[in-house]
């Protein structure tokens, strides 16, 4: 039989202990992440993912990733120099292939699925 889940609210989700951004490019910032769901096959990840004030680097080359933004502010920058804000409500999609810096301007919480190739 196949059944479903669900979670808790996701604001009050434990993440465990925050660990240093391996990204990061200014701030000291820490990060925490729980997995909610993975697939059978590996390729679908759904969890909450939090992380502290500063910037970072990111890339999606073996996935796309789907969030939404729970609480926090964010900036996103593409690699054209395009900037997006996005807030607690929001939906964003970071294609396969996007490649681009995060900047965390107050803690932030998201929903995120990866889906790989």
């Amino acid at each position: 039989m196949i059944d479903f889940k669900t979670f808790a609210h996701l604001a009050h989700i434990d993440l465990g202990e925050p660990q240093p951004k391996p990204t990061s490019v200014e701030g000291d910032q820490l990060e925490a992440a729980n997995t909610l769901w993975a697939s059978d096959d590996g390729k679908i990840e759904v969890g909450v993912w939090e992380c502290s004030q500063g910037r970072f680097t990111a890339r999606r080359d073996t996935n796309s990733e789907i969030c939404h933004i729970v609480s926090g502010r964010v900036t996103l920058h593409g690699p054209d120099g395009a900037a997006r804000n996005v807030g607690p409500g929001e939906l964003l999609v970071l294609p396969l292939g996007w490649e681009g810096e995060w900047t965390i301007h107050e803690k932030t919480r998201k929903l995120y699925i990866l889906h790989s190739v």
